[in-house]
């Protein structure tokens, strides 16, 4: 009876954590469509407006797990916002060891722009610390929404959000790849707009929405993995950052490069040390306690592997 009585209470708890995390990636992507325009989503009144909306949706994301937790009957004794990769201790670990994790990863591409970029490397550093450079981008509505609120809001609603509440039903690594599919279903919104703009053939656009699914999935579980080696948002944040500006690599370009060769070297050695590193660069030993730890059951396999 009793092992019936637990099988009910974790079907209970991961029915209300799915519905919350759905509720919740149903509010984000709703909140773009509250505001009536004619206008496509790139102009600068319109991404305006959608910033309004998401920074709300994000403010009050808090209060989900909150009542998730009022509704499963999960408490615990780490802060809400420690919970969502809040916290100062390992903050220096958590900012830099993710980003240059990532930015090996992507050695390829970045030593492909490096080889394109007409500046040499003392012009590049003029430009990086030139504030007129940076007050440009902080008044384009497109390199802000890219760069610093999409980053900032997705990571925060669809990782620091979302993990605490999958993870007491699916175990951390389930979690990871779990958590990713509410991301990139939240992308298919994309083809309403694609659609409605004609911007492109059906198959064409709906093909589209196939890869940007694949795509953001994978994406979504490398920063879960982060948020939950790391414990920290600022991580995730800043990769999603950083990944946005590169874009997907152009392997296609590369192979047509005239220095497709060491290309395409960078590309394999970027990708064969980022599978070297991806563990003791995101060794929790590096960034104090990992709070969600405090929702697994101690002395289960995840808990001594991770949090102990």
């Amino acid at each position: 009876m009793s092992e019936v009585y637990d099988m009910e209470l974790e079907l209970g708890v991961c029915s209300v954590s799915v519905l919350c995390c759905l509720a919740l990636a149903c509010c984000y992507v709703g909140s773009l469509y509250v505001w009536k325009s004619e206008l496509p989503r790139d102009h600068p009144a319109v991404i305006k407006r959608r910033f309004t909306s998401v920074l709300i949706v994000s403010v009050l994301s808090p209060l989900f797990i909150s009542v998730w937790m009022e509704l499963t009957g999960i408490k615990t004794n780490v802060p809400l916002f420690s919970l969502m990769g809040l916290r100062l201790e390992g903050i220096i670990s958590a900012t830099l060891l993710p980003l240059l994790l990532t930015m090996i990863l992507f050695l390829g591409p970045l030593v492909q722009l490096s080889l394109d970029c007409p500046w040499d490397f003392l012009d590049g550093l003029k430009v990086a610390f030139d504030p007129q450079y940076w007050l440009l981008c902080v008044t384009d509505m497109r390199w802000l929404r890219n760069q610093v609120i999409a980053p900032l809001t997705e990571e925060l609603v669809f990782r620091a959000c979302m993990l605490p509440m999958l993870v007491p039903c699916t175990g951390l690594d389930p979690a990871i790849f779990t958590c990713p599919l509410f991301f990139g279903i939240a992308h298919f919104h994309h083809v309403i707009e694609q659609l409605r703009f004609r911007q492109g053939t059906i198959i064409s656009i709906f093909l589209s929405a196939a890869f940007q699914f694949s795509y953001t999935a994978v994406f979504g579980a490398y920063t879960a993995f982060i948020f939950i080696r790391t414990g920290h948002l600022v991580g995730p944040v800043l990769c999603h950052s950083f990944c946005n500006y590169i874009g997907f690599p152009a392997i296609f370009t590369a192979l047509d490069h005239p220095q497709r060769f060491i290309i395409l070297l960078f590309y394999i050695l970027g990708v064969v040390l980022f599978f070297l590193l991806l563990y003791p660069m995101t060794d929790p030993t590096l960034y104090g306690d990992i709070p969600i730890c405090q929702l697994l059951e101690r002395g289960s396999a995840e808990f001594n592997s991770i949090c102990s």
